[in-house]
């Protein structure tokens, strides 16, 4: 039973890197960020529902933080990779729009 996520068998590690990037750790790492986000606006949400509680302003206050910590340590980690594959000079390997893709030179 074959469900065309992953292939059967993989030719090199290359390869086999590039699927489990593309299957797990791209979709994993747009699942964090969307999280973060939703975490955000709940925060929000429930800040602006209950202006006269200071209880849950206090708390949706802390979720709006954490949010902000989530989404920023995501975009900076990001920012690092480029950075140091920039500066290394290394080749086949792009970080774009969140992810990042290994392409095998010929």
């Amino acid at each position: 039973m074959n469900f065309g996520l992953i292939p059967i068998a993989e030719a090199n590690i290359t390869t086999l890197m590039r699927s489990i990037t593309k299957v797990v750790i791209n979709p994993l790492i747009t699942a964090l960020f969307a999280f973060a986000v939703i975490y955000f606006l709940y925060g929000l949400a429930q800040f602006l529902m209950s202006p006269d509680n200071e209880e849950i302003k206090k708390n949706s206050k802390q979720h709006m933080i954490w949010g902000i910590i989530g989404m920023f340590i995501m975009v900076a980690v990001f920012g690092i990779m480029n950075i140091i594959i920039t500066t290394l000079g290394v080749k086949g390997v792009t970080v774009q729009n969140g992810s990042y893709t290994v392409t095998v030179p010929n």
